[in-house]
C-alpha cells in the first residue's frame, strides 16, 4: 500500500512536474528560440546598418568628387580648349589632369570630345592605353547620360535661339554628373563623369553634345581605410568571393552597365551572438537579457546614426570649402551671394561682389614650386580674412582667385576704404622657402543694386572689372562701368571674327625684302600677317597678334601664316623666307613636327625657311626650347634671334644656342641720331655677332645716314622703309621679275613707281 501511495504520489508528481518540466522547459526552449531568432535579427539589423553607412559613404565619396571635379568641368578656358580642333595636351595635362591628381589626388583623368572620342588622358603613374574599350564599355551609359542631361538644360528662347539653362529643367538639388565604380585592368575606380560646360549660365549658346570630364580615383588600400573608419567598420578588404556568414558581412560593386565589380567584406559586427552568448548560462536573468540586447541594439543604432551624421556633416563641409585655404568654395559663395541678395534689408545699403586676384602668380610657381605657391595662397587667405567684415564673407575660387562679399554698403566710398585695407595688408612681404617676397593684388568690384540683382550678372561684372583693373597696369582696383563690358564684348566678337578669317584665308602675308649693305640685292624676306578687316578695314597686327596670344588662337595663326611663307616662296626661288615665331607656339607640343610637316607637304628646302624667336622665348624654362630649336637647325632650318637687345639680352643664349642670325633691335637705330651710346651699342653688337660667326642684321633703317654708318660697321644685311617697305607676294613677284622696286612702294599690287635696280642673292 505504501508502494501503491508512493506509486500514486509519484505518478501525481510525475502529472504535475513532468508537465511544468514540459512548460518550462517549453517556455525556455521558446524563449532561447526567441532569443536566437532575436539574435539572429539583431545581428542583420546591424549588418543592414553597416551596409547603409558603407554605401553612405561611397555615395559621399563620388559626391565629393563631383563637387571637386566641377572646378575643371564649369570652366569657360576648358570649354574652349576642349572645343578646339587642335588639342593642347600640355595645357590639359597642367590646368586639368595634373591639377586635380595635386589638389584631390584623382590619379587618372579622361577627356572625351564632342563626338565621343577621346582627346586625352592622363594617369598619375604616367601609364598609356588604360582607357580600353572595356573600360569605355563601362562608361559609356553614364557618357551617354552626362550627354543627355546637357542636351536636355538647353531651353528654347523666343527667338528661337537655344539658351544654356542647367537649372530649368531639373529639381533643385539634382546631380550634374555621373558617378560610380568601374573596373581598370585588376584595380576598381571610383569615376566622376561631367560636361564641359562654360562658367555662366542663361546664355545662348549652341546646342550640341559637350565633351566630358571624367575623373577617377583608386579604391586603394588607404581609400579602403578611410571608409572603413567613416562607416566604423573593421577589416574592409575587396574580395571576388562572397563571403557573408556569421563573421563577415559584404556588399556588391557593380559598374554602372551592371558589370560586377567586387565584393567589399568586412568582420561583421553581430551584437545579437555576443549577447546570447552572455545570457545563456543565465537563463533565470532572460528578461533583463532581452532587456540588455534591446537597450545594446538601441544604443549601436543611436550610435551609428550619430556617426553617420558626423560623417554626412563633414563631408558636406568639405564639398563647400576649399581644402589648401579652408575658406569657402566657388559653390558656397555663390549660395551666400543668393541668400544676400534676398536677404538685402533696405534699398539704401548696397551689396559688392569683389574678385581679388594674385599678380603673376605663375611666377611664384615656376620659380620656388607649388608648395611655396601653396603657402602664398594660405598667407593672402589669412590676411584677406583679416579684413573682410562680419557680415562679409571671402572665398577661394580657383587657382590664384577669391571673391569677397561686401553686405550693408553705405557708399561706394566704404568700399574703396575695405579694398585699400587689402592692399595695405599685401604692403607687408610674405615669407616662402626661407626669403621674403612681394605680392600684390588686382580687384574687381560690381555693386548691387547699381550693376544688377542677378549673382550670375554680378559675377560676371566683377570679373569684367578684374580684368580691366589687370590690363590697367596690376596691383589695383575697378569698379565695373558699362564701358567695360562693350570692350569686352567687342574684343569677343573681334576673336570670333579673327578665327573666322583664319579659317577661311581672310588673312594675307606681306613681306619686307633684307638686303645687304648695298641696299640693292635681296637676300631674304620677312613674311609679316596682315587682316584688312570687311568692316573695320586695315587691323594692325599690334592689336590682333596679342589677341590672338590671349585667345588661344596664336598657334592656328602661326600654321597659317607658316603654310602660306611656304607656299608661297616657290614664287620666288633662290630666297629665304623668314617666319616670326610666338613663344606660346614653342609650347605645343608639335610644333617642331608641323613646321617640318609643312615643308614637306610644300616641297621647301629647309634651308629656305626661318624661324626668328625674341629673347622673350628663353624666359623661365629655356631646355625645352634650345632642344626644339636644335632640331631645327640640325634638320637644316635657320633660326634667328630677333630683336636682340629689347630683352633679357642675356649673352647665355648666344653661348647655348649658335643662331645663324642676329636682328639688331630698331631702337637703337631710331636712337643714333641722338645718341652716341646707341652707336657704341650698335657696333659692339654687330661685333660680337661676326665674332660668334652669325649673319647681323639691322633692322628698322630708315635714313641714308643709318645706312652708311651700319656700312662701315660691317653689318651684313639691312631692313627697313629706307629700303623697302612690306608688299604683297605679288609685287614682290613683280619686283623679282623687273630686278627693281622702290622703297616707297605700298604693300598693295597695282601702284607703279620708279624702282632702282635689284639684284637676287642666292639662298
Amino acid at each position: 500500500m505504501k508502494f501503491s501511495g508512493e506509486n500514486s504520489g509519484g505518478k501525481i508528481a510525475n502529472v504535475i512536474i513532468i508537465p511544468m518540466i514540459g512548460v518550462v522547459v517549453f517556455a525556455v526552449a521558446c524563449v532561447f528560440a526567441l532569443m536566437i531568432w532575436s539574435s539572429r535579427v539583431s545581428d542583420e539589423s546591424a549588418a543592414n546598418s553597416q551596409r547603409k553607412l558603407l554605401n553612405g559613404a561611397i555615395e559621399l565619396k563620388l559626391d565629393q568628387m563631383s563637387r571637386q571635379q566641377a572646378g575643371s568641368s564649369v570652366w569657360d578656358l576648358a570649354f574652349f580648349k576642349t572645343a578646339s580642333s587642335v588639342v593642347d595636351s600640355d595645357w590639359l595635362k597642367q590646368n586639368i589632369g595634373a591639377w586635380l591628381n595635386k589638389s584631390y589626388g584623382f590619379e587618372k583623368t579622361l577627356i572625351l570630345n564632342r563626338d565621343g572620342d577621346e582627346i586625352f588622358t592622363y594617369s598619375q603613374d604616367q601609364s598609356s592605353g588604360w582607357a580600353s574599350s572595356d573600360v569605355m564599355n563601362q562608361l559609356r551609359g553614364a557618357v551617354a547620360k552626362t550627354r543627355a542631361r546637357y542636351i536636355s538644360s538647353f531651353i528654347r528662347t523666343p527667338s528661337g535661339l537655344f539658351q544654356y539653362s542647367p537649372g530649368a529643367k531639373r529639381p533643385k538639388g539634382e546631380n550634374q554628373t555621373e558617378t560610380g565604380l568601374l573596373k581598370i585592368g585588376r584595380e576598381i575606380y571610383f569615376f566622376s563623369a561631367a560636361a564641359i560646360t562654360q562658367e555662366l549660365h542663361s546664355i545662348t549658346a549652341v546646342r550640341t553634345p559637350p565633351a566630358v570630364l571624367i575623373s577617377f580615383d583608386r579604391l586603394d588600400p588607404t581609400e579602403l581605410s578611410h571608409l572603413a573608419t567613416i562607416s566604423d567598420l573593421s577589416g574592409l578588404q575587396l574580395s571576388q568571393m562572397d563571403d557573408s556568414s556569421l563573421l563577415m558581412a559584404t556588399i556588391e560593386l557593380k559598374a554602372p552597365n551592371g558589370e560586377f565589380l567586387s565584393y567589399l567584406k568586412w568582420q561583421a559586427n553581430r551584437p545579437g551572438t555576443d549577447m546570447l552568448g552572455r545570457v545563456t548560462p543565465v537563463l533565470l536573468l532572460l528578461a533583463l537579457a532581452i532587456l540588455a540586447l534591446t537597450v545594446g541594439v538601441i544604443d549601436f543604432t543611436r550610435q551609428s546614426t550619430r556617426k553617420l551624421a558626423e560623417s554626412r556633416s563633414q563631408a558636406v563641409f568639405s564639398s563647400r570649402h576649399d581644402a589648401l585655404s579652408g575658406l569657402p568654395n566657388r559653390e558656397q559663395f555663390s549660395q551666400l551671394l543668393r541668400d544676400a541678395l534676398v536677404k538685402r534689408p533696405t534699398e539704401d545699403l548696397n551689396l559688392a561682389v569683389v574678385y581679388i586676384d594674385m599678380d603673376r602668380f605663375k611666377d611664384i610657381n615656376d620659380t620656388l614650386g607649388h608648395a611655396a605657391g601653396d603657402e602664398a595662397i594660405r598667407a593672402v587667405a589669412r590676411r584677406l580674412q583679416s579684413v573682410v567684415p562680419n557680415n562679409g564673407a571671402i572665398a577661394r575660387i580657383s587657382g590664384d582667385e577669391f571673391a569677397m562679399l561686401l553686405q550693408d554698403c553705405p557708399s561706394q566710398e566704404w568700399i574703396e576704404h575695405i579694398l585699400t585695407r587689402i592692399q595695405d595688408q599685401l604692403v607687408r612681404p610674405v615669407r616662402l622657402e626661407g626669403t621674403e617676397h612681394y605680392v600684390s593684388l588686382s580687384m574687381g568690384a560690381a555693386v548691387s543694386p547699381r550693376d544688377g540683382m542677378d549673382p550670375g550678372e554680378l559675377l560676371r561684372k566683377a570679373d569684367i572689372a578684374l580684368y580691366d583693373a589687370k590690363a590697367n597696369g596690376r596691383g589695383r582696383w575697378s569698379f565695373f562701368d558699362s564701358s567695360m563690358q562693350e570692350q569686352v564684348l567687342a574684343k569677343d566678337k573681334l576673336s570670333r571674327e579673327l578665327r573666322k578669317a583664319i579659317d577661311v584665308d581672310g588673312l594675307s602675308l606681306a613681306y619686307q625684302p633684307q638686303t645687304d649693305t648695298s641696299g640693292k640685292t635681296i637676300v631674304a624676306v620677312e613674311a609679316l600677317a596682315r587682316w584688312n578687316h570687311p568692316e573695320l578695314g586695315p587691323i594692325s597686327p599690334v592689336t590682333f597678334i596679342p589677341l590672338a596670344e590671349e585667345t588661344g588662337l596664336i598657334n592656328d595663326l602661326g600654321i597659317w601664316v607658316l603654310n602660306q611663307a611656304c607656299k608661297n616662296a616657290h614664287r620666288w626661288p633662290d630666297i629665304v623666307v623668314s617666319v616670326n615665331v610666338s613663344p606660346t607656339q614653342f609650347k605645343h607640343p608639335r610644333f617642331v613636327e608641323t613646321i617640318l610637316e609643312t615643308l614637306d607637304h610644300h616641297k621647301l628646302p629647309p634651308s629656305r625657311l626661318e624661324i626668328e624667336v625674341t629673347e622673350s622665348v628663353f624666359a623661365g624654362q629655356d631646355k625645352p626650347i634650345l632642344n626644339a630649336l636644335k632640331r631645327l637647325k640640325d634638320l637644316g632650318v635657320k633660326v634667328a634671334l630677333d630683336d636682340f637687345g629689347a630683352g633679357y639680352s642675356s649673352l647665355s643664349f648666344l653661348r647655348k644656342f649658335p643662331f645663324d642670325t642676329l636682328k639688331i633691335d630698331r631702337n637703337f637705330l631710331s636712337a643714333m641720331d641722338d645718341d652716341q651710346g646707341a652707336k657704341a651699342i650698335l657696333a659692339t653688337i654687330i661685333s660680337l655677332g661676326k665674332a660668334l660667326g652669325m649673319t647681323v642684321v639691322a633692322e628698322g633703317v630708315e635714313t641714308a645716314e643709318q645706312m652708311s654708318f651700319l656700312t662701315g660697321l660691317g653689318c651684313h644685311r639691312m631692313q627697313g622703309f629706307y629700303i623697302a617697305r612690306p608688299m604683297e607676294g605679288c609685287l614682290l613677284e613683280e619686283f623679282l621679275a623687273d630686278m627693281s622696286f622702290s622703297a616707297n612702294m605700298p604693300e598693295t599690287c597695282g601702284s607703279e613707281a620708279q624702282r632702282p635696280t635689284l639684284k637676287i642673292a642666292k639662298a
